[in-house]
């Protein structure tokens, strides 16, 4: 914040109901002049709306990416060069937005930063976050591009044959942006990135910024890109094959398993969770580790299994509970988007979640 915004604030903070008036005679500044500052201090999460509500709850910032997943599924044999007839589903994606959708059905106030195209698509997108309490007010949006879009085409078996990423927007996601939102991350309580967002950005942020954070892969290609500075982040969640890539261990059994999660830990990252799929999850910190099942459920959809975990962890973390406990969590916020036909499921909720706890115990 600038000098007088921190000055406008301080007023704002003493009397919530003082009128840009008073505050511009109080500044010694022109009325249109506190409006620009007050639209500042929104934009800088400061202010939430015109009514100078102040922002004083935590919340969890979210860094990472936003689209629109378009699957298509043949109702039999594809066949090349040809129309195929099938069915077309259409539904926001995003590892990122995956992760603020399921942290704000938990209940957490978030704080998304993405790079969205300035079409019907971005807008649309802007509707739903603001529909579910997710700011998106620090995003960015390029003019005269479309907001990123992943596209799969699925066989009769529901296999993928094909898919294109369309995913160039997020190399907007630079430096310099971050610096214009410093104040949004040290206000932060958690910061959670995936691995979408440029290389160069990611070890920026982690370098800069004294809160803790934590890591998505999203893929085994896109996590090397934090291989050289992996000890940076508080917590990361690969999946076996990703924490084999970052750290050059085979995983053959229990004892390469622990020594995997052991070399995180010496690097520096505070908690590790390594999935096992449907064998459950590895835990580890610098004090216990252990293995943990996957919970029974009825698997329908494993696409948003890893979101899902990683909004139980970031909960469990600002309700400060031990490891085992929100292994038990991000377990359980899996088996909720498993058992579910959407990528996020509606079932998503702390009631649902400590249920299943209470069904596994």
């Amino acid at each position: 914040m600038t000098n007088r915004e921190k000055e406008i604030l301080k007023w704002i903070e003493e009397n919530p109901f003082i009128s840009q008036s008073e505050l511009a005679e109080k500044a010694d500044i022109a009325r249109s002049s506190v409006a620009v500052h007050i639209s500042n201090l929104i934009k800088k999460g400061k202010i939430i709306g015109k009514g100078y509500i102040i922002q004083k709850q935590s919340f969890i910032t979210v860094i990472g990416g936003t689209n629109i997943d378009i699957s298509a599924q043949s109702y039999s044999t594809l066949k090349d060069y040809d129309s195929n007839p099938g069915k077309v589903n259409t539904s926001f994606g995003g590892v990122g937005r995956n992760i603020a959708d399921n942290l704000s059905r938990l209940g957490k106030n978030i704080e998304l930063i993405t790079v969205l195209g300035d079409d019907f698509n971005g807008e649309e997108i802007k509707k739903n976050c603001k529909n579910l309490g997710i700011s998106t007010s620090n995003s960015l949006t390029i003019p005269n591009s479309p907001t990123s879009t992943y596209i799969s085409i699925l066989n009769d078996n529901n296999d993928m044959k094909i898919a294109i990423s369309a995913m160039d927007l997020y190399d907007n996601l630079c430096i310099d942006f971050i610096k214009s939102k410093k104040d949004i991350l040290d206000d932060s309580k958690l910061c959670i990135i995936d691995t979408n967002i440029p290389k160069e950005t990611i070890e920026y942020i982690v370098n800069n910024f004294n809160i803790p954070i934590f890591l998505d892969c999203v893929s085994t290609t896109k996590a090397l890109k934090i291989k050289d500075f992996i000890g940076k982040f508080h917590t990361i969640k690969p999946n076996l094959i990703e924490a084999e890539a970052l750290s050059g261990i085979k995983i053959i059994d229990n004892i390469s398993l622990k020594k995997c999660a052991d070399f995180f830990i010496e690097k520096g990252v505070n908690q590790v969770f390594i999935s096992l799929g449907e064998k459950g999850v590895f835990y580890s910190n610098k004090d216990v580790c252990g293995h943990l099942k996957s919970f029974k459920t009825n698997v329908i959809n494993t696409t948003g299994a890893g979101d899902a975990f990683m909004a139980g962890i970031a909960h469990s973390f600002l309700e400060n509970l031990d490891i085992i406990e929100s292994c038990k969590n991000g377990i359980a916020c899996a088996s909720i988007a498993i058992s579910s036909e959407k990528t996020i499921s509606d079932n998503m909720s702390l009631e649902n979640v400590n249920k299943i706890k209470e069904e596994n115990l």
